[in-house]
């Protein structure tokens, strides 16, 4: 699927995403305190203990949270300074996505699609490849597996170079799951960096991670190399 845009997206080489003196507060409380991170093209593995930080980071990430701090993608996309060049090069996937109960699958994902920019045929080769097929369905009579499959779809729309999914195995069954584990190393193969987190292994499912971190004391520590 990716290689029909294979060539257009940024090419991965260096520094993908790059965070300086990031901190994440709530009212007093500080989230995150991360004075330095980077990484290149990869798969990496975001683990953290529940309430550690983790969708918030993945949020601040994604232009969704005020923040203080420099985000950067691919040496020259700085999230404040570049918004919309930057949000169309990072997609995330939300780990329990809530959309309103009157929209529709087909609703939000043409939607999200023209948003992103997405290659012509993007779309429905998601939604065949995730089993959506309850697209006119309101999302006030899908399940949350259901729901969760088109935040799936939604995640890999565009042309990203860098895409964040919280949590994305939960309430999917073992067919999506196989399918998403296809999307995400055929995009990687493609040039796109993934963050994952789960509590559950990638690598007992074929899925092969180029280095973990752990959310730990409001950092992000690294804890493995493969």
């Amino acid at each position: 699927m990716q290689k029909d845009f294979q060539n257009q997206i940024d090419k991965p080489g260096g520094v993908v995403l790059e965070i300086q003196d990031l901190h994440q507060r709530y009212g007093d409380l500080e989230i995150l305190s991360i004075s330095s991170f980077r990484i290149e093209h990869g798969i990496y593995w975001i683990q953290g203990e529940n309430g550690a930080g983790k969708s918030t980071l993945f949020r601040t990430l994604s232009g969704m949270l005020p923040y203080v701090g420099d985000v950067t993608l691919n040496g020259q996309y700085n999230l404040r300074k570049h918004p919309v060049d930057y949000r169309l090069r990072l997609n995330l996937g939300e780990a329990e996505p809530l959309y309103p109960s009157f929209l529709t699958p087909s609703d939000l994902i043409d939607f999200v699609a023209e948003a992103k920019k997405a290659p012509a045929g993007q779309r429905d080769k998601l939604i065949d490849a995730l089993g959506i097929n309850y697209l006119k369905n309101s999302f006030g009579s899908c399940s949350s597996g259901m729901v969760k499959k088109v935040s799936l779809a939604l995640a890999f729309l565009g042309e990203p170079s860098v895409i964040i999914l919280d949590e994305p195995l939960i309430t999917i069954d073992r067919d999506a799951q196989a399918a998403l584990f296809g999307l995400i190393r055929s995009y990687h193969e493609a040039g796109v960096t993934f963050l994952l987190s789960s509590h559950q292994l990638f690598q007992q499912d074929g899925l092969q991670v180029t280095e973990t971190f752990a959310l730990k004391n409001k950092n992000l520590v690294s804890i493995s190399h493969s």
